[in-house]
């Protein structure tokens, strides 16, 4: 959980209702992140934020605990109550402190300094305003990654470009010019907080000589100015298990976007489009493919050979009066994902009637109509 659940609505961010299906999440946030993509707004800062936005919402909508969780959070911040301080408004009433409105500022600071209860709600057991300047986990970057079929199933390695914030490549994030120092603050012992004492309690906050960094810098690094970031593209690369499926998310840890003031990078998540197969569908971890017969072949029986995606092929015994339709299984040649059980092959034998007949093929179809007893309508007369 984060600061930005309290004081964000994911859903407006993605422009939804609350109680949208995640088809309709998913919907939302690529067109939106089509929009606002980076590459597709050079240059426009504004639409880089909004980017972020997007993507912060939907890392977090699109995880069904996440949501669960988050939706939570937003219940108690829409409620005015979290956990019972006070009266149905959180703390002394509905209006908060004794009618009037407490800042999530304020809350954050009474929160962080009552026994963690601010790292419950994301504040930072350090204090509200400490929490904000101090240590930041890095936001969740996103990228589209498509897969041929064949790569789909036997799993691969490959690499994504990922557009975003990262380390700055001078400085590898420090934030100082390479070869300077960055010490720890003297003044906070490098935590980023100092105690404040009042009467019998006592309140932690930003160190005014670091700002909450809980570091000094004596020379900013000139690329990036001391942030320690920058906007570029990386390359990433991404193991993609077999048998990964089209629209799964794949969650590489620590590859998102870099943390502020020592905090922890966020996560990349990759979305999978896994392309078409000319012969192949998938069904599950079944493989399915469709197969042409003659009409001789479907009434007197026949073998085939089936093509597998292995590259092999199997032998198929058509039983004789096998009718067009019929669906036969192959036992274990489908799709073996890295977790869980082997699919099998599906042949769906479908018999092809020639659209046109030569004039020997006519007649002999034509002498063996005469030999027909049985009627295959007669189901139908009434």
């Amino acid at each position: 959980m984060n600061r930005d659940w309290v004081e964000k609505d994911f859903y407006e961010v993605l422009g939804v209702s609350s109680d949208a299906s995640a088809d309709e999440i998913k919907r939302a946030y690529r067109k939106l992140a089509q929009k606002y993509h980076p590459d597709a707004n050079p240059d426009d800062p504004k639409a880089e934020e909004r980017f972020k936005d997007i993507s912060e919402a939907y890392a977090t909508l699109s995880d069904p605990e996440q949501r669960k969780e988050y939706d939570e959070v937003r219940r108690l911040v829409e409620s005015g109550g979290f956990g019972g301080f006070g009266g149905p408004g959180g703390f002394g009433g509905a209006g908060g402190f004794g009618g009037q409105r407490v800042r999530v500022e304020d809350l954050g600071d009474l929160l962080g300094g009552l026994g963690g209860l601010g790292d419950l709600f994301g504040f930072g057991g350090a204090g509200g305003r400490a929490g904000r300047s101090g240590p930041r986990r890095g936001a969740d970057l996103t990228a589209e990654l498509y897969l041929s079929f064949e790569d789909a199933v036997r799993g691969a390695t490959t690499t994504v470009s990922v557009r975003g914030e990262a380390p700055c490549s001078r400085c590898r994030g420090s934030g100082a010019e390479p070869g300077t120092p960055v010490r720890a603050c003297p003044t906070c012992g490098g935590s980023g907080t100092v105690a404040q004492n009042q009467g019998l309690f006592s309140f932690t906050q930003p160190c005014p000589q670091c700002h909450g960094s809980g570091r000094l810098i004596d020379k900013p690094c000139s690329q990036c100015r001391g942030t320690g970031t920058e906007v570029r593209t990386r390359n990433i690369k991404v193991k993609i298990p077999a048998g990964v499926k089209d629209g799964a998310t794949i969650r590489l840890r620590g590859k998102g976007a870099p943390g502020r003031n020592g905090g922890p990078p966020g996560d990349l998540l990759v979305h999978v489009r896994v392309g078409r197969h000319p012969l192949f569908t998938r069904r599950g971890n079944d493989l399915l493919i469709t197969v042409p017969v003659t009409f001789t072949e479907a009434a007197l029986g026949t073998k085939v050979e089936v093509p597998t995606l292995d590259g092999k092929t199997v032998t198929l015994k058509i039983p004789a009066g096998t009718s067009s339709g019929k669906t036969f299984r192959v036992r274990g040649r489908g799709v073996h994902p890295a977790k869980g059980k082997p699919g099998d092959l599906l042949v769906k034998v479908e018999v092809v009637v020639p659209r046109k007949l030569s004039r020997e093929e006519k007649k002999l179809l034509e002498q063996l109509a005469t030999y027909e007893t049985s009627d295959v309508r007669a189901h139908l007369k009434v």
